[in-house]
């Protein structure tokens, strides 16, 4: 497949996915390098093992590729070097404001809307 034809952000995809399985290989190994847990004794003596380490590898590594992916396009941003707004005067909003309540504005107690009925 010629580069030409893959659109720049597919292959800026599968290279973030590429370093972020990188990552979690390295990342996994250090787990176990470290026996954090004592992971690498439940690894290296379990028969279910070898299959706890893939899925420990593919996950991070679904996590991992998600967030260099994430920064990447988080990277993209074209800077601006207009300066646009941020000159407003502050409005102030702590000031209290006199409400009029009448005794018409209140919901009654006890209503019931007719066209509903209410279990209790």
């Amino acid at each position: 497949m010629p580069n030409s034809q893959v659109p720049k952000l597919v292959r800026l995809y599968i290279r973030q996915v590429l370093i972020g399985f990188v990552l979690s290989g390295v990342f996994v190994a250090l787990l176990l390098w470290a026996n954090v847990g004592n992971l690498w004794h439940l690894i290296s003596t379990s028969d279910m093992g070898i299959v706890a380490g893939v899925m420990l590898f593919m996950f991070n590594g679904i996590i991992f590729s998600g967030v260099q992916f994430a920064i990447s396009i988080m990277r993209m941003e074209e800077k601006d070097d207009t300066t646009t707004g941020g000159t407003r005067v502050p409005v102030a909003t702590d000031i209290p404001v006199r409400v009029e309540v009448t005794p018409n504005s209140r919901p009654r107690q006890g209503h019931v809307n007719r066209g509903h009925m209410h279990r209790r």
